[in-house]
């Protein structure tokens, strides 16, 4: 028999409404954005705004909300709407009858990060996170934005597509568009190239050593290393946006394009440069892993509050040991300049007591409480998931390619997931990546997961590098370098004072009761500062007992400090004595290059 069944009429769908920004730079030195949102096509009694709260890629809750003022809101023909703000980040419009809203607000901008907003007389830049509201259920409406600048001689650069036939104009597709899309508005320099038949640009501002031409022509080294890699480059064009200042170094990625920040003279040494294009090849990854390539957990972004993951390790660990790797590959600097970056990574993680304290999985999810919020304590209680993400990732690269002969590597890994997780963008599990690593290798992981990402057993350097013929060598493996004798402070001059920066856990001199925010005085009586603390304790020996005098709290004390047995204070990678001709064919083939010649 047929069921009868209750026919409920069609209700008609709301119309999407339309979305206009505009952002005034009237007087760039007052460091305010002028703001305004037109609505049209209203049909609600109620506007609600939501200001992000965070940024993607960069996992803080910043509370960017806390710079906006002057909020108004009115209706097309300038009547003025009853507004409220309801929490820290949401305000509601009373919109009852009203189909054309505009909202007007100020954004201070005064903190040039990758991350932030800055605008003075020489430019403004911005990210959509810290600028523009969300309208919740309207996330994948298309938001226009054009940009207001202060003078003709001021222009645009932006990963947003230009809307024909109205200059500074721009379209997102939607809100996360608009989010992942940084604007730089000012004098900036512009270089053009090509990689692949894709257009890129170069927009720098700020002044210092940089060459141009080097860079672009290094830069586009990187992009086509990577492309490589991933099998193409997954956008229609890519804008590399880099700020030069004092001291200071970042980067933000974004599907389409990079906000980097960098030393304004550290262009010239070859050190510097080096790590310069560490940082284009680490935000440049990040288009495939994280911007497209994500874990579940960021699939869909909550700009309300935190979104946590253990995967972080993966995204960003990952990614770092990639952004040594692939400038090797696209034959910016050699193998052994690559092993001595690898030895300087290691020296970090084996001089942090708290990769002793904090598992990596647990690094990852703690994020947002801890990493972007360093405390004179933080080296002896967390460790980078940057870093130890990115040392895992060395060894995993190690072990797959040890089982198969180096015809199979993490490689083979980032492929894998970019093809099921990256290109369709579907959110990936802890679980399944992790699965992924072991159908790789082919090789149970199980027990390796468990060990280096959940507990803070050593991560064991040496048994993986045996097979490439390498071996790790700290300082205190010299029998000629007597070493410091162990006293476990970091000191550094503040105002020509000596001024105690941290101690180390359970180390001798916070044993004694020496601890961050003393100054320093002397020892045995004799004044010492922060340059000489180094010399000073290499008159001492491992078991003498010394007597330290420090403010503390305003209080001067002596205290005494029986010094322990000097600690490693460098790592380093050489080659074992004798490989086999199996050890120098898997180095080969991991750095394409013969084992002898790093030696």
């Amino acid at each position: 028999m047929t069921e009868a069944t209750l026919t409920q009429p069609t209700r008609p769908q709301q119309a999407a409404p339309t979305l206009n920004y505009q952002v005034s730079l009237t007087q760039p030195s007052s460091h305010l954005f002028e703001v305004m949102l037109r609505v049209t096509g209203w049909q609600k009694t109620t506007l609600d705004l939501k200001f992000p709260v965070w940024t993607p890629g960069s996992y803080l809750v910043r509370e960017y909300g806390r710079h906006l003022q002057d909020f108004r809101a009115c209706d097309g023909e300038e009547t003025p709407l009853k507004a409220r703000k309801l929490s820290k980040n949401h305000w509601q419009v009373e919109t009852d009858g009203v189909t054309t809203v505009v909202v007007r607000y100020r954004i201070y901008a005064a903190e040039l990060t990758v991350r932030t907003n800055h605008l003075d007389a020489t430019h403004g830049y911005f990210n959509g996170a810290a600028l523009f509201f969300r309208l919740p259920g309207f996330e994948k409406t298309p938001i226009q934005v054009r940009i207001v600048p202060p003078s003709p001689e001021w222009r645009v650069t932006t990963p947003l597509p230009p809307v024909s036939g109205y200059a500074h104009t721009f379209e997102a597709a939607d809100f996360d568009t608009l989010v992942d899309s940084p604007f730089e508005i000012g004098t900036h320099r512009t270089y053009y190239f090509e990689v692949l038949g894709k257009p890129h640009e170069l927009a720098i501002w700020g002044q210092g050593n940089e060459q141009p031409e080097r860079m672009v022509s290094d830069i586009a080294k990187i992009v086509q290393t990577e492309a490589q890699l991933f099998g193409g480059l997954p956008y229609d064009r890519y804008v590399f946006l880099l700020h030069l200042v004092s001291h200071a170094m970042g980067g933000l990625e974004h599907k389409d394009g990079c906000s980097l920040i960098y030393q304004r003279f550290g262009f010239r040494a070859p050190d510097k440069y080096q790590r310069f294009l560490q940082l284009v090849a680490h935000e440049f990854f990040h288009l495939w892993n994280v911007k497209r390539l994500r874990p579940k957990e960021l699939e869909v972004f909550d700009y309300d509050g935190e979104n946590y993951t253990p995967s972080l390790w993966f995204c960003e660990g990952t990614t770092s040991y990639y952004d040594l790797l692939l400038p090797l590959r696209a034959g910016i600097y050699d193998a052994k300049t690559f092993l001595a970056e690898l030895g300087k990574e290691i020296t970090r993680l084996q001089t942090t007591p708290g990769r002793l304290v904090q598992p990596l999985s647990e690094s990852s999810w703690d994020a947002w409480i801890k990493l972007y919020r360093p405390d004179a304590n933080s080296g002896n209680s967390q460790i980078s998931y940057y870093l130890k993400g990115e040392l895992v990732s060395l060894l995993l690269d190690l072990l797959i390619r040890t089982q198969h002969e180096n015809q199979r590597s993490l490689d083979d890994v980032m492929r894998q997931m970019w093809e099921e997780f990256g290109k369709p963008e579907v959110g990936f599990t802890a679980e399944q990546l992790q699965q992924r690593i072991s159908a790789i290798a082919e090789v149970d992981l199980t027990e390796f997961f468990e060990r280096y990402l959940e507990t803070t057993e050593e991560l064991p350097f040496n048994r993986y590098l045996k097979p490439f013929g390498l071996r790790l060598e700290s300082d205190r493996d010299d029998d000629s370098n007597p070493g410091v004798p162990f006293f476990g402070l970091t000191v550094k001059t503040e105002n020509g004072k000596a001024m105690v920066k941290s101690a180390i856990a359970h180390s001798p001199a916070q044993n004694a009761g020496i601890n961050a925010g003393d100054e320093l005085l002397a020892i045995n009586e004799i004044r010492v500062t922060a340059e000489q603390l180094s010399d000073r304790l290499q008159d001492f020996a491992a078991g003498d007992t010394i007597h330290v005098s420090a403010f503390h709290q305003d209080t001067l004390i002596t205290v005494p400090v029986t010094l322990g047995e000097p600690q490693p204070t460098r790592y380093q990678l050489v080659p074992v004595e004798n490989p086999t001709p199996q050890q120098q064919e898997l180095f080969q083939g991991w750095l394409g290059v013969p084992l002898k010649s790093v030696a």
